[in-house]
């Protein structure tokens, strides 16, 4: 065999063996706009744009990421996106002014935070058939699936509620009195912990499923900043679970929290009116939106630093990706 020849065989192998890298697709609502922003996580850059039903606001993918859904308050509409396509392909019947939803484990089930109507709507995805309408405090927003799909948890702005759901017979089992104004709600991986964040409130609880008894409760504080502009809105826990970062509203930052202390770890500038993120599928990085300044800001989760900031549409509301 020749020089040329082993070289090439050579090239050719690490040709072969080397890992493959795939940008994962981030999709912006933008309240505003009555659109999807879609970026490409490896060059930033838009890559499209997505027309929807009137003020979008959560959003969240299938588990087998081949939809996206995206309530559309105004349009009393979820909106569903072929990924693929890059387009509405149809639409779920949600009942009034949804808000937040959530999806069991295994995609069939969609949960509905109606706002309006102070209710959880609980529909089959596939047939878009209402399986059961539950009544919830007032402003029901915040929507979040047990790990193991037995239990919804809804929180309601105005009656300052944790809802506590069995799945199974669609009956309300617990109530949890937390800070004004709770917004989001999300389980730890284990389902072991339930964090509550209460953006007028200024506080995000820790609740126990097993007693749905608050266990902590965290507090923020930063230097010139006035208190009412610490609001914690979103929540998102790092790929490992050893941090969750929250969105704190007026105050421009992004607090970074020690779930195993629970005391606060960092906050980071971002820009202005950060509500709601998502973690990258690699857990490498942290995108938030900033509703005021139109753009979406890249974390580094290692560094906790602010790397970047990418234009989208007006007010960006929330922030879902597809690996």
């Amino acid at each position: 065999m020749t020089r040329l020849t082993v070289a090439a065989t050579v090239a050719g192998l690490t040709l072969f063996t080397a890992a493959p890298s795939f940008a994962a697709t981030i999709f912006v609502s933008n309240e505003k706009d009555n659109t999807i922003t879609v970026i490409d996580s490896e060059t930033l850059k838009v890559i499209n744009t997505i027309k929807v039903d009137r003020r979008p606001r959560g959003i969240v993918l299938s588990p087998d990421f081949k939809e996206l859904f995206v309530a559309a308050g105004d349009g009393d509409i979820i909106d569903v996106i072929d990924t693929e396509k890059m387009e509405v392909v149809r639409n779920l019947e949600s009942g009034p002014d949804p808000e937040l939803m959530a999806i069991d484990p295994t995609g069939k089930t969609i949960y509905i935070a109606n706002e309006d109507d102070s209710l959880v709507t609980v529909m089959d995805i596939a047939s878009g058939e209402v399986l059961a309408e539950i009544p919830v405090g007032v402003e029901p927003e915040g929507m979040i699936v047990s790990p193991d799909g037995k239990i919804t948890v809804a929180t309601s702005e105005s009656t300052s509620m944790a809802h506590v759901i069995d799945n199974s017979t669609h009956k309300l089992i617990a109530n949890v009195l937390v800070d004004s104004r709770p917004r989001e709600a999300k389980f730890t991986a284990d389902g072991k912990e339930l964090w509550v964040s209460s953006e007028v409130g200024g506080t995000i609880s820790v609740i126990d499923p097993a007693t749905w008894k608050i266990t902590k409760k965290i507090s923020f504080e930063v230097p010139g900043v006035r208190p009412e502009q610490l609001q914690p809105v979103g929540m998102d826990f790092s790929l490992d679970g050893k941090l969750l970062f929250s969105p704190l509203g007026p105050s421009n930052r992004v607090v970074v929290i020690d779930t195993a202390t629970k005391e606060v770890k960092d906050y980071i500038l971002v820009g202005q009116r950060p509500w709601h993120g998502e973690l990258a599928p690699d857990g490498k990085k942290y995108y938030v939106a900033n509703g005021l300044t139109n753009d979406l800001t890249v974390i580094d989760v290692a560094t906790l630093k602010a790397e970047k900031s990418v234009p989208v549409g007006r007010l960006p509301w929330g922030v879902a990706i597809k690996p």
